[in-house]
Protein backbone atom coordinates (compact mmCIF):
# COMPACT_ATOMS: atom_id res chain seq x y z
CA UNK A 1 0.00 0.00 0.00
CA UNK A 2 2.97 2.46 1.17
CA UNK A 3 4.60 1.92 -2.93
CA UNK A 4 0.90 2.40 -3.85
CA UNK A 5 -0.14 5.70 -2.48
CA UNK A 6 3.38 7.56 -4.27
CA UNK A 7 2.33 6.16 -7.61
CA UNK A 8 -1.00 7.47 -7.01
CA UNK A 9 0.11 10.59 -6.06
CA UNK A 10 2.48 11.19 -8.96
CA UNK A 11 -0.61 10.02 -11.16
CA UNK A 12 -3.43 12.53 -9.94
CA UNK A 13 -0.53 15.49 -10.11
CA UNK A 14 -0.05 14.60 -13.18
CA UNK A 15 -3.59 14.70 -14.57
CA UNK A 16 -4.03 18.10 -12.80
CA UNK A 17 -1.47 20.17 -13.58
CA UNK A 18 -2.39 20.45 -17.22
CA UNK A 19 -5.15 21.64 -16.15
CA UNK A 20 -4.08 24.49 -13.36
CA UNK A 21 -1.84 25.28 -16.37
CA UNK A 22 -4.42 25.37 -19.00
CA UNK A 23 -6.38 27.51 -16.25
CA UNK A 24 -3.17 30.11 -15.92
CA UNK A 25 -2.71 30.63 -19.34
CA UNK A 26 -6.98 31.48 -20.01
CA UNK A 27 -7.44 34.61 -21.27
CA UNK A 28 -9.71 37.29 -20.07
CA UNK A 29 -12.67 36.02 -21.96
CA UNK A 30 -12.22 32.56 -21.20
CA UNK A 31 -12.06 33.44 -17.55
CA UNK A 32 -15.31 35.67 -17.77
CA UNK A 33 -17.16 32.47 -19.33
CA UNK A 34 -15.83 30.32 -16.85
CA UNK A 35 -16.49 32.59 -13.89
CA UNK A 36 -19.91 33.55 -15.21
CA UNK A 37 -19.68 37.11 -14.62
CA UNK A 38 -18.22 40.53 -16.17
CA UNK A 39 -17.53 43.54 -14.57
CA UNK A 40 -18.19 46.35 -17.17
CA UNK A 41 -17.30 50.23 -16.46
CA UNK A 42 -19.64 52.84 -17.55
CA UNK A 43 -20.04 56.64 -16.75
CA UNK A 44 -23.86 56.92 -16.53
CA UNK A 45 -24.02 60.68 -17.07
CA UNK A 46 -23.52 61.08 -21.07
CA UNK A 47 -27.22 61.30 -22.46
CA UNK A 48 -28.25 60.13 -24.60
CA UNK A 49 -25.71 57.55 -24.55
CA UNK A 50 -25.49 56.05 -20.85
CA UNK A 51 -27.27 57.42 -18.10
CA UNK A 52 -29.83 57.17 -15.13
CA UNK A 53 -33.13 56.57 -14.83
CA UNK A 54 -34.83 55.12 -12.17
CA UNK A 55 -31.45 54.20 -10.88
CA UNK A 56 -31.00 51.98 -13.82
CA UNK A 57 -28.45 52.77 -16.84
CA UNK A 58 -30.45 53.04 -19.93
CA UNK A 59 -29.21 54.76 -23.13
CA UNK A 60 -27.89 54.06 -26.57
CA UNK A 61 -24.75 51.82 -25.29
CA UNK A 62 -27.08 49.81 -22.78
CA UNK A 63 -29.47 48.81 -25.37
CA UNK A 64 -26.12 47.78 -27.70
CA UNK A 65 -24.45 46.39 -24.61
CA UNK A 66 -27.39 44.43 -23.88
CA UNK A 67 -27.32 42.89 -27.36
CA UNK A 68 -24.03 41.94 -27.34
CA UNK A 69 -24.49 40.24 -24.07
CA UNK A 70 -26.78 37.80 -25.57
CA UNK A 71 -24.27 36.19 -27.69
CA UNK A 72 -22.62 35.15 -24.00
CA UNK A 73 -25.27 32.97 -22.69
CA UNK A 74 -24.59 32.12 -18.69
CA UNK A 75 -22.37 35.00 -17.86
CA UNK A 76 -23.49 37.76 -16.06
CA UNK A 77 -23.16 41.80 -16.81
CA UNK A 78 -22.15 43.91 -13.69
CA UNK A 79 -22.38 46.75 -14.81
CA UNK A 80 -20.60 49.65 -12.69
CA UNK A 81 -21.56 53.56 -13.30
CA UNK A 82 -18.51 55.12 -12.18
CA UNK A 83 -17.15 59.13 -13.05
CA UNK A 84 -15.25 59.35 -16.02
CA UNK A 85 -12.05 60.54 -13.96
CA UNK A 86 -12.19 56.98 -12.81
CA UNK A 87 -12.87 54.67 -15.94
CA UNK A 88 -9.67 54.38 -17.89
CA UNK A 89 -7.52 54.51 -14.82
CA UNK A 90 -9.83 51.57 -13.16
CA UNK A 91 -9.48 49.79 -16.45
CA UNK A 92 -5.28 49.65 -16.32
CA UNK A 93 -5.46 48.58 -12.88
CA UNK A 94 -8.17 45.54 -13.38
CA UNK A 95 -11.35 47.01 -11.56
CA UNK A 96 -12.73 46.36 -14.56
CA UNK A 97 -12.76 43.91 -17.24
CA UNK A 98 -14.17 46.83 -20.08
CA UNK A 99 -15.20 49.90 -20.68
CA UNK A 100 -18.68 50.27 -22.42
CA UNK A 101 -18.63 53.98 -22.16
CA UNK A 102 -18.35 57.02 -24.77
CA UNK A 103 -14.77 57.16 -25.79
CA UNK A 104 -13.08 59.49 -27.90
CA UNK A 105 -10.87 57.75 -30.22
CA UNK A 106 -7.46 59.76 -29.49
CA UNK A 107 -3.64 58.84 -30.34
CA UNK A 108 -2.93 59.27 -26.54
CA UNK A 109 -5.57 56.44 -25.25
CA UNK A 110 -4.68 54.28 -28.04
CA UNK A 111 -1.23 53.89 -27.00
CA UNK A 112 -2.59 52.10 -23.94
CA UNK A 113 -6.09 50.90 -24.61
CA UNK A 114 -7.79 48.98 -27.10
CA UNK A 115 -10.85 50.43 -29.33
CA UNK A 116 -13.37 48.74 -30.24
CA UNK A 117 -15.13 49.81 -33.98
CA UNK A 118 -16.94 52.79 -33.23
CA UNK A 119 -20.41 53.15 -31.99
CA UNK A 120 -20.96 56.40 -32.89
CA UNK A 121 -19.76 59.99 -34.68
CA UNK A 122 -17.83 62.25 -32.21
CA UNK A 123 -16.89 64.71 -34.39
CA UNK A 124 -17.74 67.92 -33.13
CA UNK A 125 -20.39 70.76 -34.31
CA UNK A 126 -21.18 74.17 -32.34
CA UNK A 127 -24.20 75.01 -30.53
CA UNK A 128 -25.79 78.35 -30.50
CA UNK A 129 -28.56 79.84 -28.77
CA UNK A 130 -31.49 80.14 -30.96
CA UNK A 131 -31.67 82.46 -33.54
CA UNK A 132 -28.29 83.71 -32.86
CA UNK A 133 -27.92 85.16 -36.69
CA UNK A 134 -24.17 86.18 -35.59
CA UNK A 135 -23.26 82.22 -36.00
CA UNK A 136 -23.53 80.29 -39.54
CA UNK A 137 -20.84 78.24 -39.49
CA UNK A 138 -17.88 77.35 -37.16
CA UNK A 139 -15.30 79.77 -38.44
CA UNK A 140 -17.79 82.59 -36.99
CA UNK A 141 -16.98 81.75 -33.74
CA UNK A 142 -13.88 84.30 -34.29
CA UNK A 143 -13.83 87.05 -31.76
CA UNK A 144 -16.33 85.46 -29.50
CA UNK A 145 -16.43 83.64 -25.86
CA UNK A 146 -16.58 79.40 -26.45
CA UNK A 147 -17.67 77.31 -23.65
CA UNK A 148 -16.69 73.79 -23.56
CA UNK A 149 -16.26 70.65 -20.64
CA UNK A 150 -12.36 70.89 -19.06
CA UNK A 151 -10.31 68.19 -20.39
CA UNK A 152 -12.75 67.41 -23.17
CA UNK A 153 -11.37 66.25 -26.55
CA UNK A 154 -13.31 68.62 -28.50
CA UNK A 155 -11.66 71.36 -26.69
CA UNK A 156 -8.03 70.07 -28.71
CA UNK A 157 -10.40 69.92 -31.80
CA UNK A 158 -11.55 73.83 -31.63
CA UNK A 159 -8.17 74.34 -30.84
CA UNK A 160 -6.55 72.80 -33.69
CA UNK A 161 -9.30 74.52 -35.63
CA UNK A 162 -8.42 78.00 -34.51
CA UNK A 163 -4.55 76.88 -35.15
CA UNK A 164 -5.22 75.56 -38.37
CA UNK A 165 -8.59 77.65 -40.02
CA UNK A 166 -9.13 80.77 -37.63
CA UNK A 167 -4.91 81.91 -37.61
CA UNK A 168 -3.89 81.68 -40.97
CA UNK A 169 -6.99 84.36 -41.73
CA UNK A 170 -5.70 86.50 -39.04
CA UNK A 171 -8.58 85.66 -36.49
CA UNK A 172 -9.04 83.51 -33.19
CA UNK A 173 -11.69 83.23 -30.58
CA UNK A 174 -11.77 85.60 -27.81
CA UNK A 175 -11.93 83.19 -24.65
CA UNK A 176 -12.38 79.65 -24.12
CA UNK A 177 -14.12 79.00 -20.63
CA UNK A 178 -14.16 75.00 -19.72
CA UNK A 179 -16.46 73.93 -17.05
CA UNK A 180 -16.55 70.90 -14.96
CA UNK A 181 -19.57 69.59 -17.39
CA UNK A 182 -21.45 69.73 -20.48
CA UNK A 183 -24.41 71.12 -18.60
CA UNK A 184 -22.84 73.81 -17.03
CA UNK A 185 -21.71 74.90 -20.30
CA UNK A 186 -24.82 74.81 -22.23
CA UNK A 187 -26.47 76.98 -18.66
CA UNK A 188 -23.67 79.64 -19.63
CA UNK A 189 -24.63 79.66 -22.86
CA UNK A 190 -28.91 80.00 -22.20
CA UNK A 191 -27.89 82.69 -19.67
CA UNK A 192 -24.96 84.43 -22.39
CA UNK A 193 -22.14 84.29 -20.38
CA UNK A 194 -21.05 82.28 -23.31
CA UNK A 195 -21.10 82.91 -27.49
CA UNK A 196 -21.49 79.54 -28.26
CA UNK A 197 -20.44 75.85 -27.26
CA UNK A 198 -18.53 73.06 -29.16
CA UNK A 199 -19.63 69.50 -28.28
CA UNK A 200 -20.01 66.53 -30.37
CA UNK A 201 -22.96 66.04 -32.66
CA UNK A 202 -24.77 63.11 -30.95
CA UNK A 203 -25.04 64.79 -27.80
CA UNK A 204 -26.21 68.06 -29.07
CA UNK A 205 -29.35 66.57 -30.54
CA UNK A 206 -31.22 65.42 -27.46
CA UNK A 207 -30.99 68.77 -25.80
CA UNK A 208 -31.74 70.53 -29.06
CA UNK A 209 -34.93 68.30 -29.22
CA UNK A 210 -35.78 68.96 -25.60
CA UNK A 211 -35.17 72.70 -25.79
CA UNK A 212 -35.54 73.74 -29.35
CA UNK A 213 -36.81 77.01 -28.23
CA UNK A 214 -33.56 77.90 -26.57
CA UNK A 215 -30.55 75.93 -29.01
CA UNK A 216 -29.87 75.37 -32.10
CA UNK A 217 -27.08 73.55 -33.97
CA UNK A 218 -24.95 74.56 -36.50
CA UNK A 219 -24.36 72.29 -39.74
CA UNK A 220 -21.53 71.07 -40.70
CA UNK A 221 -19.16 69.47 -38.35
CA UNK A 222 -15.94 70.83 -38.01
CA UNK A 223 -12.78 69.55 -37.59
CA UNK A 224 -11.66 65.91 -38.60
CA UNK A 225 -13.93 62.65 -38.47
CA UNK A 226 -13.59 61.89 -34.78
CA UNK A 227 -15.48 58.77 -33.12
CA UNK A 228 -16.51 57.19 -29.44
CA UNK A 229 -15.70 53.48 -29.19
CA UNK A 230 -15.46 51.19 -26.30
CA UNK A 231 -11.93 50.03 -24.55
CA UNK A 232 -10.44 47.37 -23.12
CA UNK A 233 -7.00 47.30 -22.06
CA UNK A 234 -3.88 46.89 -24.75
CA UNK A 235 -2.54 43.54 -24.45
CA UNK A 236 -2.58 40.04 -25.39
CA UNK A 237 -4.76 39.01 -22.46
CA UNK A 238 -7.89 41.32 -23.04
CA UNK A 239 -7.70 40.69 -27.35
CA UNK A 240 -10.31 38.42 -27.78
CA UNK A 241 -12.22 40.06 -25.11
CA UNK A 242 -12.04 43.57 -27.33
CA UNK A 243 -12.54 41.74 -30.54
CA UNK A 244 -15.72 40.22 -29.23
CA UNK A 245 -17.41 43.41 -28.40
CA UNK A 246 -16.15 45.06 -31.81
CA UNK A 247 -17.77 42.13 -33.37
CA UNK A 248 -20.60 42.42 -32.27
CA UNK A 249 -20.79 45.96 -32.82
CA UNK A 250 -20.06 45.12 -36.37
CA UNK A 251 -23.07 42.35 -36.75
CA UNK A 252 -25.27 45.20 -35.48
CA UNK A 253 -24.46 47.47 -37.77
CA UNK A 254 -24.91 45.03 -40.46
CA UNK A 255 -27.65 43.66 -39.33
CA UNK A 256 -29.51 47.41 -39.47
CA UNK A 257 -30.04 46.66 -35.65
CA UNK A 258 -27.37 49.94 -34.78
CA UNK A 259 -29.15 52.16 -37.31
CA UNK A 260 -32.70 51.75 -35.51
CA UNK A 261 -31.08 52.29 -31.91
CA UNK A 262 -29.25 55.86 -33.19
CA UNK A 263 -32.96 56.57 -34.86
CA UNK A 264 -34.68 55.26 -31.23
CA UNK A 265 -32.15 57.75 -29.37
CA UNK A 266 -31.00 60.73 -31.65
CA UNK A 267 -33.63 61.01 -34.40
CA UNK A 268 -30.62 60.28 -37.41
CA UNK A 269 -28.54 57.50 -38.44
CA UNK A 270 -25.04 58.10 -38.99
CA UNK A 271 -22.71 55.62 -40.91
CA UNK A 272 -19.46 54.21 -39.28
CA UNK A 273 -16.87 51.84 -40.21
CA UNK A 274 -17.65 48.30 -40.04
CA UNK A 275 -14.28 46.81 -41.14
CA UNK A 276 -11.67 49.07 -39.19
CA UNK A 277 -10.84 51.03 -36.24
CA UNK A 278 -10.24 54.01 -37.52
CA UNK A 279 -6.80 55.61 -36.75
CA UNK A 280 -7.08 58.56 -34.50
CA UNK A 281 -6.24 61.45 -35.56
CA UNK A 282 -5.48 63.57 -32.75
Amino acid sequence: MKAIRPLFSRLLVGLLLPLAATAAHADLLARIKQKGEIVVATEARYAPFEMLQDGKIVGYGKDILDEIMKELPGVKLKQMDVPFQGILPGLSTGKFDFVATSLTITKARAKNYAFTLPISTASVTVLKRKGDARINSAEDMAGMVVGSQSGAPQVAVLRDYEKTVLAPKGKGVKEVKEFMDYNEAYAALASRRVDAVVQSLPNLAPLVKERPDVFEIVQPAFGPATYYAWAGRNDADSASLVQFFSDGIARLNKSGKLAELQKKWFGFTMELPVDAVPAPVN
